[in-house]
């Protein structure tokens, strides 16, 4: 039965104050998601989930794509959590199965979406559950099992391992796309679109889901992981692209993967996983967030010359030389070969968000300097200030106001070897 708009909207009414859950919809608006590693939660309270819940909203973000794996028998007691807690938010959620980490049956898959796919919060595209990867080419053949188990799906798998040829190849089976690829390759200082590009090519017109992320850097011999890619500019490089390549999605990498170093927020002691601690504990991300507010809104306005939320900065750099101690064996980007050292410079970079561009001052241990942007886009201006030979407190002024951050020093960390994480500040 057609219903008129009067009448649809006395009936959503009515449902939401019955308490019926009406699900998040979505039907070609852009939308920003962030990441979140429930594979970190076990025994996270409903406290944390809303923290991070109006962290997130607060920074622009729509809503957060559920990493889980297959093995951890916390998942009921947290997926339910952060779904009852995103309904009474309005904070879109949906499920991302790491098929990288774990093995999943198609009935796991099918149970999962088949119980939140009711939920206020649940995120639909064209009435169907939105659900994702990390990874798992390989089960693409067991989707149409899902579809048929659950009265279909809207999937956006990560199926980077086949390059965006190989996802071309399999368009038949999603209905999107999203590309892990956030990060410069390995020997690469900065990131193109040119991986952007060729996914949107072979989407012939589907969704694209963009990855986009503040910094990459993990040591963790346990997994054999242990390299760093280039993020002297990323954030700023990152954000700069999605402008011009205008994704239908964006998924930050991430809100809270604090062993590869690209969490945006302030460490969480429970999360962080064994080892990483010595490079993660005392390196707050949070100030990462304050420029999306304003790139999301240009994104989603496909103009850079939206109104500023507000004027300010964020800096970010590391607190010791690259070369101050070795580098403990970690790699200039996935699967290199070359020492990370020769991947960064040292530098402390800033992103200003201003309605009126102009230098802005830096010191670093008292001695200061003022610097000029060398890139700008919309009311988002880029500097950089080398700190070679120099220590000291960082004490970023613009307009003024002005942020103290820690002290870069000479000092090798207790590991041994180079941190190469990055603290954050925001002015």
């Amino acid at each position: 039965m057609r219903l008129n708009i009067a009448a649809a909207v006395a009936l959503f009414a009515n449902l939401a104050s019955a308490g019926v859950a009406i699900p998040r919809q979505s039907s070609g608006n852009r939308l920003v998601f962030a990441h979140y590693m429930v594979g970190l939660t076990d025994g996270q309270s409903q406290d944390q989930w809303q923290k991070d819940i109006t962290d997130a909203k607060s920074a622009g973000i729509d809503g957060f794509a559920l990493n889980i794996g297959s093995q951890d028998s916390w998942n009921a007691q947290q997926l339910q959590l952060a779904y009852d807690t995103a309904s009474s938010n309005s904070f879109s959620l949906f499920l991302s199965f790491d098929m990288a980490a774990s093995s999943w049956t198609v009935d796991q898959v099918v149970s999962l979406v088949n119980q939140y796919k009711g939920a206020a919060s649940q995120l639909k595209v064209n009435d169907k559950p939105f659900v994702s990867t990390f990874e798992g080419p390989s089960w693409a053949d067991n989707w149409a099992s899902v579809r048929s188990a659950t009265g279909d799906i809207f999937l956006v798998p990560d199926w980077s391992s086949l390059g965006a040829q190989g996802v071309g190849s399999k368009l038949s089976q999603i209905d999107g796309a999203f590309n892990w690829g956030a990060w410069p390759n390995a020997n690469q200082y900065t990131i193109d679109t040119g991986n952007d590009q060729a996914y949107k090519s072979s989407l012939q017109g589907k969704p694209y889901m963009m990855g986009v992320s503040p910094y990459f850097y993990t040591d963790l011999p346990q997994y054999s992981k242990n390299w760093y890619s280039s993020s002297d500019s990323l954030w700023y490089d990152r954000w700069k692209q999605v402008l011009d390549i205008q994704p239908e999605y964006i998924e930050i990498i991430t809100w809270n993967d604090y062993g590869e170093s690209s969490y945006i927020n302030a460490p969480v002691a429970a999360q962080i996983v064994s080892g990483a601690e010595t490079y993660v504990d005392g390196f707050d991300h949070t100030a990462f967030r304050f420029i999306l507010p304003y790139f999301i809104s240009a994104y989603k306005a496909g103009n850079a010359n939206v109104d500023l939320p507000s004027e300010g900065a964020v800096a970010w750099y590391r607190t010791t030389p690259a070369a101050v101690c070795g580098d403990g064996g970690t790699v200039w980007g996935q699967g290199g070969s070359a020492s990370a050292a020769s991947g960064t410079k040292d530098v402390i970079s800033i992103i200003v968000l201003s309605n009126s561009p102009q230098d802005i001052t830096v010191a670093i241990g008292g001695s200061s300097q003022t610097v000029s942007a060398s890139s700008s886009v919309g009311k988002a201006s880029f500097y950089q200030v080398d700190f070679s030979g120099k220590t000291g407190a960082v004490t970023v002024t613009v307009d003024g106001k002005s942020t103290t951050g820690p002290e870069i020093t000479n000092n090798c960390p207790s590991t041994g070897h180079v941190n190469f994480n990055a603290v954050a500040i925001q002015v």
